[in-house]
């Protein structure tokens, strides 16, 4: 089993050798920590100047991670990904949004895109941003506990009604709605939020999974505490479980703020910790399901043979293996030949507004540098396999 994602001819054979000499030029560029910044940074500072750049970026970035502009647009590539018994999970990846009619807009275009979504064409999943549907400050402020004025207890209401909207939806047409995780510090109020959530929706399915990112030393203990007071509670738990994608913004964080970092001490560390929250959820199937988000060979391979060791089938429906679209083929494609519960996170949007998570993928690639590396040696071992055939 320990050589099972060493098969590129399996992960690659969807992708055309352009497309593969594509990639490999673009994640040689985002594997350089300086070539990455310094390109995040003339990004941002285009987009200041208001300059036009959606041309540039529909022709690097955005078509290597995302699927489309629109909905109609990605279905292309939620049918091709179908076809390979890999399911996807649509996600509307627009950031930074601090209106109210910007919220009302992003919920629209959630319950639109949970619409579009169908198991039989390949979509279970659909997923949200919180702080797409209320500001991040609100989710601080009730994350304190402080007192909330008159138009903030308003707004706040308004936040639980897109969340209750967005959850009757998915329960309407059998979807599963991918909750995110927020940093540390809005995390709170949204624990609560999704804990209302999953009491209300998850009675007899899970329809509502919550993330939960690893990296963050408290996660743990918080996970075994939500098992155990779920149950008693009468409700069925989802999870999305994830090592972490604010690493930088934690540390930073602490460091102006002069608190502890709320981050593992070491990448060793976040390790252990996911994988025993991995060995914890397998465990509890019969309450639980588990959304793996994770491009880690090693956490995945245990997976595997804990699923082997106590008699949960490779298409368990409470198990199923996550990655984001074009990364770790070689887990992805591999896994679903095998049998095993694939599914793919397919960012779409408008170009200039997805500009955000681009940025945010990009530097997290790079924070990874490891993972970057395995990419392009098995893309280089396909082209060079490929060329002897």
């Amino acid at each position: 089993m320990n050589d099972l994602f060493e098969n590129t001819k399996i992960a690659f054979a969807s992708r055309s050798d352009a497309e593969l000499k594509k990639s490999l030029l673009l994640l040689k560029l985002i594997s350089s920590s300086f070539l990455n910044k310094a390109g995040a940074a003339i990004i941002k500072f285009l987009l200041m100047l208001r300059l036009p750049i959606n041309f540039l970026m529909r022709r690097t970035m955005f078509d290597h991670f995302c699927g489309g502009t629109t909905l109609e647009e990605s279905q292309a590539v939620v049918q091709k990904l179908n076809a390979d018994n890999i399911e996807s999970c649509l996600n509307y990846s627009i950031e930074g949004i601090n209106s109210e009619a910007g919220f009302d807009r992003t919920l629209k275009e959630i319950l639109r895109t949970i619409e579009a979504s169908s198991p039989k064409l390949g979509s279970s999943f659909a997923v949200l941003k919180p702080t797409g549907y209320g500001s991040a400050k609100l989710f601080e402020k009730v994350s304190r506990k402080e007192p909330l004025t008159s138009d903030e207890v308003e707004a706040w209401k308004r936040v639980k009604q897109r969340f209750h909207l967005s959850c009757e939806k998915a329960v309407e047409l059998n979807l599963k709605l991918l909750i995110d995780a927020e940093e540390s510090w809005i995390q709170p109020a949204l624990d609560s939020l999704l804990e209302e959530m999953m009491a209300t929706y998850n009675q007899d399915q899970v329809v509502v999974y919550a993330t939960i990112q690893l990296y963050l030393k408290e996660r743990l203990p918080y996970l075994k505490k939500l098992i155990e007071s779920s149950r008693k509670a009468g409700y069925q738990i989802g999870i999305k479980l994830v090592r972490g994608a604010y690493l930088e913004k934690e540390t930073n964080r602490s460091l102006e703020h002069n608190i502890p970092n709320p981050l593992c001490p070491s990448k060793e560390a976040t390790d252990i910790n996911f994988d025993k929250g991995l060995v914890l959820l397998l465990g509890h199937l019969d309450h639980a399901a588990v959304f793996i988000g994770s491009h880690n060979e090693a956490s995945t391979l245990k997976a595997l043979k804990q699923m082997k060791n106590t008699g949960i089938p490779e298409n368990h429906p409470r198990v199923c293996f996550a990655h984001l679209f074009k990364m770790s083929d070689n887990i992805s494609y591999n896994l679903s030949n095998k049998g095993y519960n694939v599914v793919k996170y397919l960012p779409f949007g408008p170009v200039n507004k997805v500009i955000p998570y681009l940025i945010r993928r990009a530097e997290e690639n790079t924070s990874v540098a490891n993972q970057t590396t395995r990419e392009i040696e098995l893309i280089k071992t396909e082209l060079k396999r490929r060329k002897q055939a």
